[in-house]
């Protein structure tokens, strides 16, 4: 059977001090036992030492009454304490469902801040890619334009190296040229 404590990193993590101030406070009979039967039992440890037969028996009958006392306030504190324990844990595990709520919610937002951000990323990447393409499609257009208006060149100055044999001086066909671009 798992204990209730299971998941509480408090409980696990918690110093030995604290919690002996913590169980006293939540059941301070107990103690009060202990100190009772501690008493006693040193009580009738000095009377067997002095050789008082008679002390050290009522003595060892107060230590009997002690460890019953407290026997008595565990079983009782346990009883008495069990509905506030129950209440306190109640309290505890919704503390802890709202933490878990709180937890799963920051972790939807940053999911979504991601999401976000990753998508910003995207548009930004598809606007850089159809730049880029723009930007190619021009200059392929522009080169091919170059290339069109350097063969009608060629075009042209075979024509004119053809009239030239024809008779026509090379300064005519220059200015013919001009005149074309």
């Amino acid at each position: 059977m798992p204990s209730s404590f299971d998941d509480d990193p408090d409980f696990f993590n918690e110093a030995r001090i604290p919690k002996i101030w913590r169980k006293m406070k939540e059941e301070p009979l107990v103690p009060i036992g202990c100190l009772g039967t501690s008493w006693a039992l040193y009580c009738a440890y000095k009377a067997v030492r002095k050789g008082d037969s008679t002390t050290a028996q009522r003595m060892f009958r107060m230590r009997l009454y002690g460890q019953s006392f407290t026997l008595v306030a565990i079983v009782g504190g346990t009883l008495y304490y069990q509905a506030d324990r129950m209440l306190r844990e109640r309290y505890w595990r919704a503390q802890q469902a709202l933490k878990e709520q709180e937890r799963r919610e920051k972790w939807i937002k940053e999911l979504e801040a991601r999401d976000a951000e990753d998508q910003a990323w995207r548009d930004k990447k598809a606007k850089m890619r159809k730049k880029y393409l723009e930007e190619t499609e021009r200059e392929e257009k522009e080169g091919r334009e170059w290339v069109e208006k350097m063969e009608r060149a060629k075009a042209n100055m075979r024509e004119e190296a053809e009239r030239t044999r024809e008779g026509r001086s090379v300064t005519e066909l220059a200015r013919e040229l001009k005149e074309q671009m």
